[in-house]
């Protein structure tokens, strides 16, 4: 199971590493700092050849790896975890850095991508004393990237007024910026997180078997290898939310609670999972009062990454966090929208779509229902298919559908499948633990 998985992640990868960059062309590429030597081997530019034939080494380790199986059939652990992290790491981690060294070499709005980039600016603003929600970002080094790739001047570019960002990003963003550079690239950050996917999928109570494929499969599949190097901020706030049902299923319901309030504060997508993280914990038989108490817990860590921003300007954090999304930015992907639009339907990329009614006559029921159905089944498991399942049809019906948004419903599909292997912990064990926290 484990060296198919890996094959089939090299398979799926390799073709495909580096591709669909965009299209810079820096008039001068100086290599320098810790990462020069990467860039200079790479000819100072964006050579995927290399990065995929550093993923055909990978490919050829899982080879080696088969046959020697035919000698040894018996595995010690520790040999087919380093295995896992190393195929997992030839994959998602050159590129990156490769991506990170070029940008050292040129300009920062160069081997970049606006959204990482705007939330290195927004951390930047956080250690200046400044807000970064209701900020001009017109003349911030941001408004040099859509020259630099060749975006279309008439379509207005909407992340200049505004950090669709929750407060948790822009507070990673910040202290990430105190590093030194060039490990300051928030993508690193990303990196280190996807990475952290594989990680946290061996903290489940489950058979090595299951823990190690499903591990790579999280961190190393085409989509989150993609976003570490292109510079997609989904990875922190997935690792946040695979370690909530980590530590909910091993009893430890406070930190549970914690790390699914890191995750909501990281990315609004993770608030969808809240509901059934709640019907987990029915599930298990958790007392009434200690449910209330990790929510209170949860909450907690929400406010304190609010109240700064809420006291500063509360309009600016509304405006840039929930209309940004529903009424500024143009319909994009491959959604609902998107079809209607191609239809006919609507005529207008920056017009009416009516989001709202949808998910309150389609998305709305069809969650209730996966949560009722959660809680008939006594099981744990379905808490996540379900999460997977309603965040898809909330994607789908949203005025934006990129490709990077179909990790969340791979991350719930992955998690149903640790939770059904994993040992399910006895009200013994969760009453201890979630009194320590």
């Amino acid at each position: 199971m484990l060296l198919t998985t890996l094959g089939v992640l090299v398979v799926l990868t390799m073709p495909w590493l580096g591709s669909d960059a965009w299209p810079f062309d820096p008039p001068r590429t100086d290599p320098q700092g810790l990462l020069g030597p990467l860039v200079s081997v790479a000819d100072k530019e964006w050579d995927f050849g290399i990065l995929r034939s550093l993923a055909v080494l990978a490919g050829l380790a899982v080879a080696v790896a088969a046959a020697l199986v035919w000698r040894r059939p018996t595995w010690p652990r520790a040999a087919a975890v380093a295995l896992t992290a190393v195929v997992v790491a030839t994959l998602l981690v050159p590129a990156t850095l490769l991506q990170v060294g070029l940008r050292d070499a040129t300009e920062p709005w160069y081997h970049t991508n606006d959204s990482t980039y705007q939330i290195e600016l927004a951390g930047d603003l956080i250690l200046d004393g400044d807000n970064p929600y209701g900020h001009d970002y017109g003349d911030s080094g941001l408004e040099r990237f859509y020259p630099a790739v060749d975006a279309d001047p008439e379509i207005p570019q909407v992340a200049l007024d505004h950090f669709a960002y929750f407060p948790g990003t822009a507070l990673s963003g910040a202290a990430w910026r105190l590093l030194p550079g060039p490990l300051d690239d928030y993508r690193i950050f990303v990196m280190l997180a996807t990475f952290g996917l594989f990680l946290a999928a061996l903290l489940f109570p489950a058979p090595l078997i299951w823990k190690l494929p499903i591990g790579a499969l999280l961190a190393a599949n085409p989509l989150a290898v993609r976003g570490s190097w292109f510079g997609t901020a989904d990875a922190p706030a997935l690792l946040a939310l695979v370690l909530a049902f980590a530590l909910l299923v091993r009893g430890r319901l406070f930190w549970a609670a914690a790390s699914l309030g890191v995750a909501v504060s990281l990315k609004q997508f993770a608030l969808v999972a809240v509901p059934f993280f709640v019907v987990m914990l029915l599930t298990m038989g958790v007392p009434r009062g200690t449910i209330l108490r990790a929510g209170a817990v949860c909450a907690g860590v929400l406010l304190a990454t609010f109240l700064p921003f809420l006291i500063a300007d509360p309009g600016a954090l509304w405006d840039d966090t929930v209309a940004y999304g529903a009424d500024t930015y143009r319909i994009v992907g491959y959604g609902l929208s998107a079809l209607l639009l191609n239809l006919g339907v609507l005529d207008d990329r920056f017009g009416y779509y009516p989001f709202l009614p949808l998910a309150l006559v389609v998305w709305l029921p069809v969650t209730a229902w996966l949560l009722v159905s959660q809680r008939r089944s006594g099981l744990l498991w379905p808490g996540a298919a379900g999460f997977a399942v309603s965040i898809f049809l909330l994607f789908f019906l949203s005025r934006v559908f990129q490709n990077s948004y179909l990790l969340w419903p791979l991350i719930g599909v992955a998690l149903a499948y640790l939770l059904a292997a994993s040992r399910r912990p006895a009200a013994a064990d969760t009453a201890p633990s979630a009194r320590a926290g």
